[in-house]
C-alpha cells in the first residue's frame, strides 16, 4: 500500500502521459484544461488504493481510473454550464474561456473518452467496469436533474436532499472504489462491500463540503464562505435550519432565500446564525459523523487483514476531519 499523496503523484503522472492535445485542438484543449485545474483527486485515488487492498496491483487500475477522473470532471464542465458560473478552481470555466458550444462539445467528447479506457481491460472484466460505469452515470445525471428540480421547488424535504447528493455525488466514490475491486478480481460480496463503504463515505463527503461552505476557514476552505447561501442552495444546512426554527424565524428564512442582494455579507451572516441557534449546524456534523461511521461499520464484512481496514478507516476519518 502507498501513501494518499503516492497514488495522486502516480495518478497525475500517468494523467500527463495520456491526455495530449491534438487536432483540432478546440475540442482537446479544453479537456487538457479542466483536467488541469487541480482538484483533490480523490476518486481515482480510491479506485488506485481499492486495487491494491485487494491484492491487485494499482498499476493495472490506472485506466479505470482515469475513466472515472474523466467522467468526474465532464459533469462539472456541464454543471458549469448549466449554473453559468465563471469560475473552476478559481480559473476560468471551460464555456467562459472558450465559449458554450466548445464546453457542450468538449463535454461530450470527455464521456466518450471515458468510456474508451475501459477498452484495455479483458472482455469479463471490460464488461463488469462498463456495466457498473453506465449505472452510475444514469444515476449522476438523474442526481443533477432532482439538484436543479429543487432551484424552483418550496417542498423539498431533508430525505429528497440526501437522495439527491447520493446520486449526484456519492454513487460516482462508491464506483471509483468497486471498480478498482473489480480490477482485482475481489469476490462480489467484497467488491460490493467497498461499493456501499464508499456510498456512504461520499454522503459525508458531500454534507461536510456543505458544512465548510458555510462554517469553513476562509484561510484554508479555497473558495468565499457562504457560495451556498448566496446562491440559495437548499442544502442539509438550510432544510434542517427550517424545520428546527419557529413559524416567524422560517419565514424571514424564506425570505432570505428568495433575495439576491448585491452587497451579501448580512444575508450570510444572518443565515449562519440561524443555523447555528435551530440546532441545524451541530446536527450536520453528527450526520457527517453518522454516515462515516456507517462506512467504517462496513469494513467489517471485508476479507481483507486489519492492517489495510485501518488504512481505510483512518482515510475516512480524515475526511471528516478535513477542513478543505
Amino acid at each position: 500500500m502507498l501513501s494518499i499523496a503516492a497514488y495522486r503523484d502516480l495518478f497525475l503522472s500517468h494523467l500527463k502521459q495520456e491526455i495530449i492535445v491534438r487536432d483540432p485542438e478546440n475540442l482537446y484543449a479544453p479537456i487538457d484544461y479542466i483536467l488541469n485545474l487541480g482538484g483533490k483527486r480523490l476518486r481515482p485515488v480510491l479506485t488506485l488504493m481499492t486495487a491494491d487492498l485487494f491484492g491487485g496491483k494499482h498499476q493495472d487500475a490506472l485506466k479505470a481510473a482515469m475513466a472515472i477522473e474523466i467522467f468526474h470532471n465532464f459533469s462539472l464542465v456541464h454543471d458549469d454550464i448549466m449554473d453559468d458560473a465563471p469560475l473552476r478552481r478559481g480559473k476560468q470555466t471551460v464555456h467562459e474561456k472558450w465559449d458554450l458550444n466548445t464546453g457542450i462539445l468538449s463535454g461530450d467528447a470527455m464521456l466518450i473518452v471515458a468510456y474508451q479506457f475501459f477498452e484495455h481491460y479483458p472482455a469479463e472484466t471490460f464488461k463488469e467496469l462498463a456495466q457498473l460505469f453506465s449505472k452510475t452515470a444514469i444515476e449522476v445525471c438523474e442526481g443533477q436533474q432532482y439538484d436543479v428540480d429543487f432551484e424552483t421547488r418550496d417542498d423539498v424535504q431533508v430525505d429528497h436532499y440526501l437522495k439527491m447528493i447520493t446520486y449526484k455525488t456519492a454513487v460516482l466514490v462508491g464506483a471509483a472504489m468497486k471498480m478498482g475491486a473489480i480490477v482485482a478480481k475481489a469476490p462480489a460480496e467484497d467488491a460490493k462491500a467497498i461499493y456501499d463503504f464508499g456510498l456512504n463515505l461520499g454522503i459525508a463527503f458531500q454534507l461536510m463540503d456543505d458544512y465548510l461552505d458555510a462554517f469553513g476557514d476562509p484561510d484554508t476552505f479555497g473558495k468565499q464562505l457562504g457560495g451556498d447561501i448566496i446562491e440559495n442552495k437548499k442544502t442539509f444546512l438550510y432544510l434542517k435550519t427550517l424545520e428546527n426554527l419557529p413559524d416567524a424565524e422560517a419565514m424571514q428564512l424564506h425570505h432570505l432565500f428568495s433575495i439576491s442582494p448585491e452587497d451579501t455579507t448580512d444575508k450570510i451572516q444572518v443565515v449562519k446564525d440561524l443555523m447555528i441557534s435551530s440546532g441545524a449546524a451541530a446536527q450536520t456534523q453528527k450526520e457527517i459523523e453518522c454516515y462515516t461511521q456507517k462506512a467504517l461499520q462496513i469494513l467489517e464484512q471485508l476479507s481483507i487483514e486489519s492492517s489495510k481496514k485501518a488504512i481505510l478507516k483512518d482515510f475516512a476519518i480524515s475526511l471528516m476531519n478535513r477542513e478543505i
